[in-house]
């Protein structure tokens, strides 16, 4: 069974990379070549894996300590495929994507304001260099704005240079004249079609711009700047999910350790969407108190087997979801004898938010 393998995987054009050294082992260019046989396949990331030595490393980190020994084709891909499918990392391994779900923006005020430079160094930080990085230089006119003192200070503290343009030569900052031009162009349009009230069209004259196609980019603005690898998260009714557990706001609180208890209960079944970012689940007995709908941002795929699915342990709250501290066991009892008298103790576990509590 493993020369037949062995022999599938040489007529991919990779046999002068195997070896069979003095041992009888095939080796894959320094590393064990592993067949498709006995499940050694599974047996090798679930040692790699779950193991004291190990603890539940990330795809990429267990793939990197198993390439140095083993090697099978479609390696990485089985790796991550193993890791997603860990119930265990799935409840406890953070999230590092950005929140999902689509943002709904609300209607902006109009208002009308005169900026002075040192607000206008400050929207350049807070609005430029927050979002996009410090600029390696800058190319501006000749304004007051750009040759004052206070801008060239600004610039020199954040290890920048400011190139001034040459007086009367619009070459010198071509991208920047054209597409004043066109803004421009824009504006003369929007005065002769509307006269005085020409400003409260600006907004319009902005989107008009950022929706259009430009050639230095291949695209418009809007497709450039929020469509570049953006996928809205979405959820079948049936599919299985994780639900986060946050202590501090409320939304869950349990754990038998406190704040090293698993960052997401479940899995969950969804059973109805509501809305474009909201979901309804099929939540277990102990969460019966817990409201039912939670907004995407909140909620996880399941990638686990359905056979290594472990019922959630006991989770009292409260209508306010909070954690209900209770006596759970009696533990212990012992007479504490005196002189005249004889005092009964007895010890008790209790439940609470840091974890089991004797007494």
């Amino acid at each position: 069974m493993a020369r037949n393998n062995l022999k599938n995987e040489l007529d991919c054009g990779a046999e002068k990379h195997f070896e069979m050294r003095q041992d009888g082992v095939i080796y894959f260019q320094d590393s064990v070549w592993i067949p498709a046989v006995d499940e050694l396949r599974t047996l090798i990331p679930d040692e790699a894996h779950k193991t004291r030595y190990s603890v539940h490393p990330g795809a990429d980190k267990m793939y990197q300590e198993l390439r140095s020994f083993y090697w099978w084709p479609g390696m990485k891909k089985d790796v991550a495929t193993y890791v997603g499918k860990c119930l265990t990392c799935a409840k406890v391994k953070a999230e590092h994507q950005k929140s999902s779900g689509l943002l709904e923006q609300p209607e902006m005020p109009q208002w009308k304001e005169n900026y002075k430079m040192e607000k206008l160094a400050r929207l350049y930080v807070d609005e430029i260099v927050v979002w996009h990085g410090v600029p390696l230089s800058i190319i501006s006119d000749l304004d007051s704005r750009f040759t004052s003192r206070f801008w060239q200070s600004l610039q020199q503290s954040l290890g920048k240079s400011v190139n001034l343009s040459t007086a009367y030569h619009l070459q010198t900052d071509g991208q920047s004249e054209r597409t004043i031009q066109t803004l421009e162009d824009m504006l003369r349009t929007c005065i002769l079609d509307f006269g005085g009230s020409w400003d409260k069209h600006l907004p319009l004259i902005e989107f008009s711009y950022n929706n259009s196609y430009h050639s230095s980019i291949g695209c418009d603005s809007f497709k450039a700047l929020y469509d570049k690898r953006r996928k809205p998260l979405e959820f079948q009714v049936g599919d299985r999910v994780m639900l986060t557990v946050s202590p501090w706001k409320g939304v869950v609180c349990f754990g038998a350790k406190g704040k090293l208890s698993p960052r997401y209960v479940g899995p969950s079944e969804i059973t109805q969407r509501i809305g474009p970012v909201a979901y309804r689940l099929r939540l277990p007995d102990e969460l019966s108190g817990v409201h039912d709908v939670f907004h995407v941002s909140n909620l996880k795929r399941c990638l686990v087997d359905k056979s290594l699915i472990i019922p959630l342990e006991e989770i009292h709250v409260d209508e306010q979801l909070h954690f209900i501290e209770e006596p759970v066991k009696i533990m212990d009892r012992e007479v504490k004898r005196l002189k005249r008298s004889r005092i009964p103790i007895v010890k008790v576990r209790w439940n609470s938010k840091r974890g089991p509590e004797f007494t």
